[in-house]
């Protein structure tokens, strides 16, 4: 697929971290990386950052001091795979003016704040947040609110199906929209009827796929999804392309490479996510352009 020039107008997605629970290493996860969840989120210029996992390190590393002075990031929930690179993101070491704005939705209205300063305080880890030269902030919400932004931007969101709850997050920006599904275990029935209207017509869903069909009749209850359950959703809601997330540690590069080939029989534009993969949303043309001119999500290998 050729690659094109990434627009400040675009809908982005970056993966930097596409495992669940802990990471994975060695030669056999190359292909589709080894960091816990981390997403990077452009509205045009506006950057979200999603789920604070170890791949958070490698994003810090990645924007440096070139961060925006306040920096959100969307939790989905506090697991620790999924808030385990907060201490190491670089611009939070840079700047003694930094914001760092933390969202949960799954606390019932309460914000992160105690329970983060509970693990980032001793024995269980050196020193607290605070001590970092970036100043923290934690907003709670209850997941199923929108969130609204100074500057304009809003941001759905939808209660998840997972042991002490997870938030779903829906972006809309240039006529695009992308939701962002992890951590998730599918109900009966399935798909879920409100579920399904929140992902309604989405470009890209990104998909807790973290078991194989067979691994998950030995993990029900444990709050995680197949990726045949993904594809039922994307297909019933209309969704448009599938990503793969939160991946198994154990399910190598030939593992994720054969499940891949599986589902794209079902669904031609579903994937495994990979680690560094870029997706680019074009804005909608204005009313009246024809159609057929309407450019299509594109997938941009990672550098």
């Amino acid at each position: 697929m050729m690659r094109r020039v990434l627009s400040s107008g675009d809908l982005q997605i970056r993966f930097w971290g596409v495992r669940g629970s802990t990471c994975a290493s060695g030669p056999q996860f190359v292909e589709f990386g080894g960091h816990t969840p981390c997403i990077e989120v452009r509205c045009g210029e506006r950057l979200f950052i999603i789920d604070a996992g170890t791949g958070l390190a490698a994003l810090g590393s990645h924007l440096g001091n070139s961060a925006p002075d306040t920096v959100d990031i969307l939790l989905s929930h506090l697991h620790l795979d999924h808030i385990s690179g907060l201490p190491f993101f670089k611009p939070a070491l840079l700047s003694n003016d930094r914001v760092i704005r933390t969202f949960c939705g799954n606390l019932d209205g309460e914000s992160a704040q105690a329970s983060l300063d509970r693990l980032y305080s001793p024995p269980l880890f050196p020193i607290c947040l605070d001590q970092l030269p970036a100043h923290f902030e934690h907003h709670g919400f209850k997941a199923g609110d929108t969130l609204s932004f100074a500057d304009g931007t809003t941001i759905r969101t939808h209660l998840l199906n997972h042991p002490g709850g997870s938030t779903g997050y829906r972006f809309a920006h240039g006529g695009r929209s992308v939701c962002y599904i992890s951590d998730i275990e599918h109900a009966d029935p399935w798909p879920d009827p409100a579920l399904t209207e929140f992902v309604r017509d989405a470009d890209l869903m990104i998909y807790d796929g973290m078991f194989s069909d067979a691994e998950y009749t030995r993990c029900q209850g444990w709050g995680h999804s197949t990726w045949n359950k993904g594809v039922e959703l994307a297909k019933a809601a209309g969704v448009k392309a599938l990503a793969i997330f939160h991946i198994f540690p154990g399910h190598d590069d030939t593992f994720l490479k054969v499940s891949e080939a599986e589902m794209q029989k079902l669904m031609p534009t579903a994937f495994v996510a990979r680690e560094r993969q870029t997706i680019a949303l074009a804005p909608l043309p204005k009313a009246g352009k024809p159609v057929a001119d309407q450019p299509l999500p594109v997938k941009v290998p990672a550098h």
